[in-house]
């Protein structure tokens, strides 16, 4: 039986046959075979090396991204221990403006209506541990903030109600102040003072209901506090005279007047120019004669003078 071969013929470029070969089909099939497993295995390999490729390239882009959020994670712990000692800052400012506002009311004898005062949440700032890494505990210290700025929202609050009662306090004593008779009517000398005395017109002992204080004619009389002039005219003993009212129950009188520069009904400002020193009335010689009275009962003008 003859052999099947199989016979691969080379040409050249004119088309006539340079050279044949002739090998057995069986050699010539094995070969294909071999050949064509060789080229699926190379195209694996090649496949494999791609994929491989890919893939490292995929992970130097991943461990890229990685860095950059490790980064970030890093600055957001830092910012996040950051807040937290501001946090842990402002609640001690906080208890130092409490303590503050303690002292004040202290030294103005004003108490706070209620005493009990609630503590801005947590522990006490300076036992705050915010240098704990925060790796472990991260998550600890977001409620620990969250729940103290609520605390700080609240005692702020708190705080503020506190601080308005002291300053509508200390705005009510300015109130008072200005319409206190604080300061002099004049400058000059005292020449008689509040209280009984002997009368330089009878000889005997009568009550002086205010201080007199002697000056040349013509000098200044001024208010001694805010008020309205509630009264302008000769007071029959005390001559040219004016009273001021400074509500709270207190009225002042400036006597013996040469002027009276006021009419009833004006608002005068402490310090105010409203008469000038003179001699009329029952008076022996230039000066002005000051009352103060409280609740229409004479007091001692000296108990409130500054000046």
């Amino acid at each position: 039986m003859k052999k099947k071969e199989i016979s691969l013929l080379l040409l050249n470029n004119a088309g006539s046959t340079v050279k044949k070969i002739t090998a057995p089909s069986k050699v010539v099939h094995s070969a294909c075979f071999f050949i064509a497993i060789l080229m699926i295995f190379m195209g694996y390999l090649i496949y494999d090396y791609i994929s491989l490729k890919k893939a490292s390239l995929d992970n130097e882009y991943l461990k890229g991204k990685v860095s950059v959020q490790e980064d970030e994670l890093v600055k957001q712990r830092r910012q996040i221990q950051f807040f937290a000692e501001e946090i842990k800052n402002i609640r001690s400012k906080l208890s130092d403006l409490y303590n503050f506002e303690k002292k004040i009311r202290f030294m103005a004898n004003l108490k706070k209506k209620n005493k009990r005062y609630l503590a801005i949440g947590g522990s006490n700032p300076e036992t705050k541990d915010t240098i704990t890494a925060l790796n472990e505990r991260h998550n600890s210290l977001m409620l620990e903030m969250h729940d103290q700025v609520e605390d700080i929202h609240f005692a702020a609050n708190r705080q503020k109600e506190g601080l308005k009662s002291v300053l509508s306090f200390f705005e009510e004593q300015r109130n008072l102040l200005t319409i206190s008779p604080s300061i002099r009517p004049l400058p000059g000398k005292i020449t008689s003072t509040f209280g009984y005395r002997t009368s330089p017109f009878t000889d005997s002992r009568e009550f002086h209901k205010g201080i007199d204080i002697s000056a040349p004619e013509g000098t200044p009389i001024v208010a001694t506090a805010n008020g309205i002039v509630s009264e302008a005219g000769y007071m029959s003993s005390l001559g040219n005279t004016v009273a001021v009212n400074h509500g709270h129950g207190i009225v002042t009188y400036y006597g013996h007047t040469s002027k009276i520069l006021k009419t009833p009904g004006t608002f005068v400002k402490k310090g105010d120019i409203i008469a000038r020193v003179g001699n009329t009335g029952r008076s022996t010689g230039s000066h002005v004669h000051y009352e103060v009275h409280l609740n229409g009962i004479p007091v001692n003008p000296s108990n409130y003078l500054l000046n």
